[in-house]
């Protein structure tokens, strides 16, 4: 296996974690199926160009990237979200409804044609006897600082003590003094933006348009098929078998075999191991 094979399978792997991880938050936490997913990856995909058309410093695409996809995502939440908690049959039809809606405004806004953004961090560094795009290095260092730190948070910090006391049990968290509309409008928002985060990073390596967001919802779904909903430990080790599948099957055969690998994986394990790998999941 070449240097820039497993490079690039790191890659693929960090940049599905980041991506799958708010659909993780919002489905595997609040039961909320949010077809709509990846509409906020493809919204934070457009902050540079947002950011472009403003006449901002380019410095200012995280602040506006963070607001954009945070105001959305609120105003779902506020409108449409907050009366489906417990009902995913009903939530996986509204927010489906709602994506169409998403990609219908950014179409009328930017047009259907295809946007490009310039990579913040360019040249490459020398890893592994292989020269690697110095940008790609960067977001995986940082992605792995950032999971480093959302597991200590999740270990130590009291929110996530009553996120978990509102899941596994909403009415006696709400009996015990817990705000559990706020704190679901707080986990739904955030779930939204690290999806929307994930999109700005995403951005300088892909081609932005509004039906971006398509890809990203299905790979984020099979990882949570595959890893299992309401553990970290789950999220990356269904993140690892579905990126890692479809790379290695990409680089020996094409795209479509890697494609084809990881439905049949998801099939697999809907059929013999339906909550997954690792899964806290009621």
């Amino acid at each position: 296996m070449s240097s820039v094979l497993v490079l690039n399978l790191v890659w693929q792997v960090g940049t599905l974690a980041l991506i799958a991880l708010g659909l993780a938050i919002v489905f595997g936490q609040l039961r909320i199926m949010n077809m709509a997913h990846g509409e906020f990856v493809m919204i934070g995909a457009y902050a540079p160009v947002i950011t472009a058309a403003l006449g901002l410093p380019g410095w200012l695409q995280l602040p506006v990237c963070v607001i954009t996809v945070g105001a959305v995502a609120l105003l779902i939440e506020r409108t449409v979200i907050r009366h489906l908690y417990g009902r995913m049959f009903d939530s996986l039809l509204a927010t489906w409804g709602i994506s169409i809606l998403l990609r219908e405004a950014v179409e009328l806004i930017f047009g259907r044609g295809y946007q490009s953004v310039a990579v913040p961090v360019p040249g490459t560094l020398h890893l592994l006897g292989a020269d690697y795009p110095a940008y790609r290095v960067v977001v995986i260092a940082g992605i792995a600082a950032g999971f480093a730190a959302l597991a200590w948070w999740n270990a130590r910090s009291k929110v996530a003590g009553r996120i978990k006391a509102m899941v596994g049990n909403p009415d006696l968290a709400r009996a015990i003094g817990i705000n559990t509309g706020r704190l679901s409008a707080a986990s739904f928002v955030f779930g939204c933006t690290t999806a929307g985060l994930a999109g700005l990073i995403l951005a300088p390596t892909v081609r932005i348009e509004p039906m971006m967001g398509l890809d990203y919802l299905i790979r984020s779904f099979f990882a949570l098929v595959v890893g299992g909903l309401g553990s970290l430990e789950g999220l990356g080790l269904g993140t690892a078998i579905i990126a890692g599948t479809q790379s290695l099957f990409g680089a020996a055969l094409s795209q479509t075999h890697g494609y084809l690998a990881v439905l049949f994986i998801s099939i697999l394990f809907l059929w013999l191991k339906p909550n997954g790998i690792r899964s806290s999941s009621r």
